[in-house]
């Protein structure tokens, strides 16, 4: 499976949306949270190329961008063979 990086905040529903459409693809996810850590959000600005909203989605080091990138990704067809890039053979 894929690592995934995901820097969200607890109030963000786009971040909440983000999870779920993760959760369905029973991939695990590490959250960042931008807020409980704020040196974080630096780190996030810099990975992402000077965005700062959240979500701010990584699939192994390959930045997606936020939810509505997400989800264009998956209804693309393109999500599901991001999250097996590491899949054993």
């Amino acid at each position: 499976m894929a690592n995934i990086d995901m820097y969200v905040t607890k109030t963000c529903g786009f971040c909440f949306a983000a999870k779920r459409l993760l959760a369905s693809k029973g991939v695990s996810i590490n959250e960042i949270d931008v807020n409980e850590v704020p040196q974080k959000r630096e780190e996030m600005v810099k990975r992402a190329q000077g965005a700062r909203t959240v979500p701010q989605i990584f699939i192994d080091d390959i930045h997606i961008g936020g939810c509505t990138e997400l989800y264009d990704l998956n209804a693309a067809g393109n999500l599901d063979k991001l999250l097996s890039i590491n899949a054993p053979a």
